[in-house]
C-alpha cells in the first residue's frame, strides 16, 4: 500500500485537476501501536521519515485526487477487530472500541444493499458503509464550483468500474473551500472536477455492472456549506494548515485511513 499527502507549505499541495451491534466482529488481537502506510513495488522510492515531496501524475486522465507524497502515518489503537455482514459480502479492519452496526439501507437502495455504522464508545457516527448505491451524476453549475485541495491521496484494492471521469480507487482525504474549509475522508475513484473546482466531492466509488455503486467515508459526498447549516459528520477548519494537521498529526485520521484501506467487497 502507499500513502500519498498532498502538501501545501510543509504538508500540502494543491491538486489542479480534476444486523446488531458488533455483529459478526471477531478480535483481530494486538496491532503494532503506529502504523504507516507501505510503498508498492511500482512506486518511487519514498522520502524518509519526516518530509515529503510532491510527484505531478503523468496521465492527465487519472490525475487530480491521486496525490503523491508519502509521509509516515500517526499512531493507531494497539487492538483492533474485523467486521462482516452476515452474507460475508463486506469486511473491514477497526479499532477494538470501536462500533460497527448494520443500520436499515435508505431508500432507493438496490436490492440486497447494505448499510453499516461505525460509531466510537460515545455512540458518535464516525464513518458509514453504503453498497447498491443507484449511480447518479449531479448536475454542477458554473457558479457554484468551489476551489478544492487533496490533502491525502493512498491507492486502495477494491473492484471498481472504470471509464471516463474515473480513477483507480482511492482512499482520500479532500477539503473544499467555502466561508471555512471543509474536509471530508471516504473511497472513491470519481474525479473531483476539473481545474481543482467542483460543487462536491464525492467518497463512492462505481461498483461492477450490476452491483450499484459504494461508499465508505464521513459522508457520501462533500460540499461548502452555508453559515447556518451542521457541518458534522464533515469537518470545518480555519487554514489549509490545520487540515494536513488533522491527516498528519491525529490518531483518528491515522485509524480513519487504516479502517478504509481494510475494506474488502466480494465481487
Amino acid at each position: 500500500m502507499t500513502r500519498k499527502t498532498a502538501v501545501l507549505g510543509f504538508r500540502i499541495m494543491a491538486v489542479l485537476v480534476c444486523g446488531g451491534v458488533a455483529s459478526g466482529c471477531s478480535a483481530q488481537g494486538q496491532a503494532e501501536p503506529s502504523w504507516t502506510a507501505q510503498p508498492d513495488a511500482t512506486a518511487s522510492t519514498a522520502a524518509p521519515t519526516g518530509t515529503a515531496t510532491a510527484t505531478a501524475s503523468a496521465d492527465p486522465a487519472a490525475s487530480g485526487d491521486q496525490g503523491s507524497p508519502t509521509p509516515g502515518a500517526g499512531a493507531t489503537s494497539a487492538a483492533w477487530k474485523t467486521f462482516s455482514d452476515p452474507g460475508k459480502t463486506v469486511s473491514f479492519d477497526l479499532p477494538e472500541e470501536w462500533i460497527a452496526q448494520s443500520v436499515t439501507p435508505e431508500e432507493g437502495t438496490m436490492a440486497g444493499a447494505l448499510k453499516v455504522e461505525v460509531k466510537k464508545p460515545d455512540g458518535t457516527v464516525i464513518a458509514s458503509l453504503r453498497t447498491g448505491l443507484p449511480p447518479s451524476a449531479p448536475e454542477c453549475a458554473e457558479a457554484a464550483r468551489r476551489p478544492y485541495t487533496v490533502i491525502s491521496s493512498v491507492p486502495v484494492d477494491l473492484p471498481a468500474l472504470a471509464g471516463e471521469g474515473t480513477i483507480a480507487p482511492h482512499v482520500v482525504f479532500r477539503v473544499i473551500q467555502g466561508y471555512r474549509y471543509f474536509g471530508s475522508f471516504g473511497i472513491t475513484n470519481i474525479v473531483g472536477g476539473a481545474d481543482g473546482q467542483a460543487c462536491e466531492l464525492r467518497n463512492v466509488v462505481r461498483g461492477p455492472a450490476g452491483k450499484g455503486d459504494y461508499s465508505f467515508g464521513d459522508l457520501p459526498a462533500l460540499r461548502a456549506f452555508a453559515p447556518d447549516e451542521k457541518v458534522a459528520p464533515a469537518k470545518a477548519f480555519d487554514t489549509l494548515d490545520q487540515a494536513a494537521k488533522y491527516v498528519d498529526e491525529g490518531a483518528e485520521f491515522a485509524n480513519v485511513q487504516r479502517m478504509l484501506m481494510s475494506l474488502e467487497i466480494k465481487n
